[in-house]
């Protein structure tokens, strides 16, 4: 089938450029390029320009599929109305949300995203970085979600007036803003739950050592511990090895349940330091011929998608990912827009609540199974 491009008396040429400029809405609706160029780019004098004349000239746009060009925009405003957003490592379940947030919060803003993966690489991270500032970001967003790496250079980009806010971490200084969750109050949410189930001989899997929201969590673990005069059992504390990889932690949840389970220690709980744990460690009971939850109940962290749809459905503490991906973008375009009105931007912290969240994988101890 042969198209022909022909609209409003204008006519292209094979192998041509069919983009359509403003010129070309000014030939075909017989004002000048200058009028056009003001009411397109609804420049202040476009107020003085009579209502049926912008309606011509956006018409006749619409009608010949005309597009503003970004470039032209930007070297005349110096402004790319884009944000640059990195990725750590996109295959962790933790960012599909979070990326929504962000994804969502710049379409209100019309503002589009460049989306960066450095793939839990410093180098790369680091070329991406300079790639980003290259194409003249108006801001940036890091989400860190399994190892954060050295990022301390984030902090040059106040120089550069960028403003830039990370999500799961908190640079020191007064540079940079940030989205965190309560990690101490959510480890102190799960073991209560456990707990107020009966409870009490509990096993935990930590976070790796590496990993920021390691030691938040297990301190609200030890914290509420202590302040119910819980006794936390070594022998029934494992960690997760430092990795790159942010699905190991269902072959460690799995492996370090079974050297748990290899101890022979009685436990009717288990608390892991995340989702992707907690369902490595229910295929280690369940392997084991330990239902779940009727002989141990288990606990997670994040809320990631996969809890909901595993049988059983997992107990776990939700941070609100979605909502952590749209605060970060207000934190940057309210540090945009301080930029463009030549005043002074407050770096802002927000640390958000945790949510337990009730499923399947837990249940109050059967009788005969508490230490009381």
């Amino acid at each position: 089938m042969m198209v022909c491009a022909e609209a409003s008396g204008l006519k292209r040429e094979s192998g041509k450029n069919l983009t359509t400029t403003m010129r070309d809405v000014a030939e075909a609706s017989g004002f000048s390029p200058a009028t056009v160029s003001i009411v397109l780019n609804n420049a202040p004098l476009a107020r003085y320009i009579a209502p049926a004349t912008k309606k011509r000239i956006e018409e006749i746009a619409r009608k010949l599929g005309y597009r503003p060009n970004a470039m032209a925009r930007f070297l005349r405003s110096k402004r790319s109305h884009s944000v640059g957003v990195m990725f750590f490592d996109i295959t962790d379940p933790y960012c599909t949300p979070v990326l929504r947030g962000i994804e969502n919060g710049l379409y209100q803003s019309s503002y589009v995203p460049i989306f960066a993966d450095a793939h839990n690489d410093k180098n790369r991270f680091e070329r991406y970085l300079e790639m980003l500032l290259e194409h003249h970001v108006e801001a940036l967003i890091v989400v860190a979600n399994w190892l954060f790496v050295d990022i301390h250079l984030l902090a040059d980009l106040s120089k550069r007036n960028i403003p830039a806010a990370t999500i799961g971490w908190e640079l020191p200084g007064d540079t940079v803003g940030s989205v965190m969750v309560d990690n101490e109050g959510g480890g102190r949410l799960a073991l209560e739950h456990l707990y107020q189930l009966g409870h009490r001989k509990i096993a935990f899997i930590r976070g790796p050592k590496m990993l920021i929201d390691s030691a938040p969590r297990w301190r609200g673990v030890q914290k509420f511990a202590q302040a119910a005069k819980l006794k936390i059992d070594a022998g029934l504390v494992a960690q997760l090895p430092d990795s790159f990889d942010p699905n190991s932690g269902f072959e460690g949840g799995q492996r370090l349940t079974e050297e748990l389970l290899q101890k022979k220690k009685k436990f009717t709980a288990l608390m892991a330091f995340d989702d992707l744990t907690a369902l490595g460690a229910i295929r280690a009971l369940t392997k084991a011929g330990v239902n779940v939850p009727e002989q141990c109940s288990v606990t997670g962290f994040d809320d990631v998608a996969l809890s909901a749809l595993a049988a059983p459905s997992l107990t776990t503490v939700r941070q609100p990912l979605e909502a952590m991906g749209n605060l970060a973008v207000n934190v940057v375009m309210e540090g945009v827009k301080a930029g463009l009105e030549k005043r002074d931007w407050n770096i802002v912290r927000h640390k958000m609540n945790p949510e337990l969240v009730i499923r399947e994988s837990t249940r109050a101890v059967l009788s005969g199974g508490s230490d009381d």
